[in-house]
């Protein structure tokens, strides 16, 4: 007992001593580092930073911008760093420990020299962060910045010390930052002979000045002899509802388009006109596509298949720019960047192009051809009606009626018949119950051979004799034609299908290219060129990007191709193709006309013919979609395409 008691007095003074320390300490706010209010300066300083943090980073300018001394200049400064940045993120994070402010900053006594308990410039404290933004097509940008916070907020939070050097370390009075960002040049669609397909072109904008718009009726009608699809009563809507100075846009015009009626359109008061470049497909639109005028990329065709190499690389930098003036002041980070794009290069021949659009155009009906140079199965032509719509001409999927009748005469060639054999044509042939005639119900004698069968496009000659035909010989032949294989064109392409037969009756319609038989435009040029050269060529567009070609597994013998071609030019000379018999360089053809059910359905037609020019290296497929026969419709616009061909 002696011991412990001798021990504890012993220690009794020191105890004392350390409580007095405590209690003095604490009278003084700086024991164990905490203010007079039992707080941490240096956690209550973080907690502040990361409140105003938080809200920057979500997007919310005002928030953050209260948690400042100075909300007015915040908001406006952090909303201005949110237009110009357009970042897609914002994330920030510690940078480092928590330290007291200097004078720099603003924190008067910084160094504790004035002995005011709970000043604010004695307490002021510096927060590191790390800022990162993620740049729209750039990825991340970061850098290290600092916040001052002082003890005293609305709220008893800290309160952060609002500079612009907050939002960047080099930012300066009036001064915010901007994401410059500057499109490749983007690099044109090229024809075989390294004319624009595609490329800068000149176009209007209309619109409309609401208080001078004196005469509606007028603007009215001249808008709409443009025949560029305006709901001219929408349109009034909007007019109606713009104030008297407001602009209301109305529609963008080709140079041509506008020119044709610039002189009706500027006798209108109110009407404007603004002159402007824009990327614009002169040739082959379907085909090529086309290129959001926003955005600047490619969304449609070959212009959106090879966007990014057509498109290049842009440049970009952000910048310190005057508010005032937009000017930039210093580049804080620039990106690689600023090269121009890669041309395409097609095989479309420009002279057989525009003779193409041209016949479509005349014809005025939506259809599509193409032309082929069988030597090579180079695309020389791939024309669309309406210019700016589908390309029905590569992707089309559609029955091609008598056309067909090349692959079906093929198998029987190939099968052991001549030309000269009788197959007769009588006006209706019945397949279980189901009747087949020919078009307009014709007929010809018994003794009607295959090759004046095919010539006049004898539906029940085929059917009659489909005994020849095992329910995958229409298949196989169509190999030799490469229909239904994928073919690597350099573009999108519906390569055509030639199912195997499920029963007679489907024999039936497949022999005269009806029932599940589907091409394009393109298949059908290419079995017209196949003939004409005597093997399969794969169509190409786009030869540096193609890929290796399709080829045929099996061929055409000899006497096969020598069969189809003088069958092709009897039906020119004696048959139903005589829409060409006047077509300079020896043309060869076949025409069709597919029977299909429309939406409402009705039965109507799309019109067919396909050939070649014996004497060039030209091979060619038209079609007209919904009414008319292959002879008396397609053959004229074929007609008119090849007569305009440059020899």
């Amino acid at each position: 007992m002696t011991h412990r008691t001798h021990s504890r007095g012993g220690r009794r003074p020191l105890l004392l001593s350390v409580s007095l320390l405590v209690v003095l300490l604490a009278a003084t706010g700086v024991v164990l580092g905490l203010r007079g209010d039992g707080t941490d300066p240096d956690a209550a300083a973080r907690a502040g930073a990361q409140r105003f943090l938080d809200a920057w980073a979500a997007g919310e300018p005002e928030r953050a911008a209260a948690y400042t001394d100075d909300p007015e200049a915040a908001r406006s400064l952090l909303e201005s760093v949110a237009t110009h940045l357009r970042a897609e993120d914002v994330e920030f994070a510690p940078a480092g420990p928590v330290t007291a402010a200097d004078g720099e900053d603003g924190a008067d006594g910084a160094d504790g020299a004035d002995g005011a308990d709970g000043a604010d410039g004695a307490d002021a404290r510096t927060v590191p962060f790390t800022a990162t933004f993620t740049l729209p097509g750039l990825g991340d940008w970061s850098y290290a910045s600092e916040a001052v916070l002082r003890p005293g907020g609305a709220d008893g939070g800290w309160q952060v010390a609002w500079r612009p050097a907050l939002v960047h370390p080099e930012l300066g009075e009036e001064q915010t930052l901007v994401l410059n960002q500057g499109r490749g040049e983007r690099a044109p669609v090229l024809a075989a002979d390294g004319s624009e397909l595609a490329g800068p072109g000149t176009v209007w904008e209309v619109s409309i000045w609401p208080g001078r718009l004196t005469d509606r009726d007028a603007a009215w009608a001249a808008l709409d002899a443009l025949d560029a699809g305006i709901d001219t009563d929408a349109l009034a809507g909007r007019v109606a509802a713009a104030g008297e100075d407001e602009a209301v846009p109305v529609v963008t015009l080709r140079e041509a388009a506008f020119e044709e009626h610039a002189e009706r359109l500027r006798a209108v008061p109110g009407l404007q006109f603004a002159e402007g470049t824009r990327q614009l497909t002169h040739a082959a639109r379907a085909v090529v596509g086309a290129v959001d005028p926003g955005s600047g990329a490619g969304v449609s065709g070959l212009e959106e298949r090879y966007d990014e190499r057509l498109a290049g690389t842009a440049s970009a930098a952000v910048v310190i720019a005057d508010r005032a003036s937009g000017a930039a002041v210093e580049t804080l980070h620039a990106w690689e960047g600023g090269e121009p794009g890669e041309p395409v290069v097609t095989t479309l021949d420009p002279a057989a192009q525009r003779a193409a659009e041209e016949a479509l155009a005349d014809a005025g009906r939506e259809g599509a051809i193409v032309a082929l140079r069988p030597s090579t199965g180079e695309v020389l032509a791939a024309a669309d009606w309406p210019a700016d719509g589908f390309s029905r001409s590569l992707s089309g999927q559609l029955a091609p009626g008598s056309t067909f009748k090349v692959v079906t005469a093929a198998a029987l060639l190939e099968g052991g018949m001549t030309p000269q054999d009788v197959v007769g044509c009588p006006r209706y042939v019945t397949v279980n119950g189901f009747t087949y005639e020919n078009q307009d119900e014709f007929e010809l004698a018994p003794d009607t051979t295959l090759r004046e069968a095919f010539a006049a496009s004898c539906n029940t000659a085929l059917i009659e004799h489909r005994d020849r035909f095992a329910d995958d010989t229409l298949h196989t032949t169509a190999q030799a034609f490469g229909i239904g294989a994928e073919w690597r064109v350099g573009a999108a392409t519906f390569d055509g299908g030639v199912p195997v037969a499920g029963d007679e009756n489907e024999l039936a319609a497949s022999l005269i290219g009806q029932g599940r038989v589907q091409t394009s435009p393109l298949v059908m040029a290419s079995v017209a060129a196949t003939v004409a050269d005597g093997t399969f060529r794969q169509p190409v567009l786009v030869p540096d990007a193609a890929g290796a070609p399709h080829e045929a597994p099996t061929t055409l013998a000899p006497a096969t191709v020598e069969a189809l071609r003088s069958m092709m030019r009897a039906t020119v000379t004696e048959g139903s193709a005589s829409a060409l018999a006047g077509v300079p360089g020896l043309p060869h053809g076949k025409t069709g006309t597919a029977e299909f059910e429309t939406a409402d359905g009705e039965l109507s037609t799309n019109a067919w013919i396909i050939g070649y020019l014996g004497e060039r290296d030209v091979a060619f497929a038209v079609v007209l979609e919904d009414g008319g026969s292959g002879g008396r419709d397609a053959g004229p616009v074929a007609a008119a395409f090849l007569t305009a061909l440059e020899p």
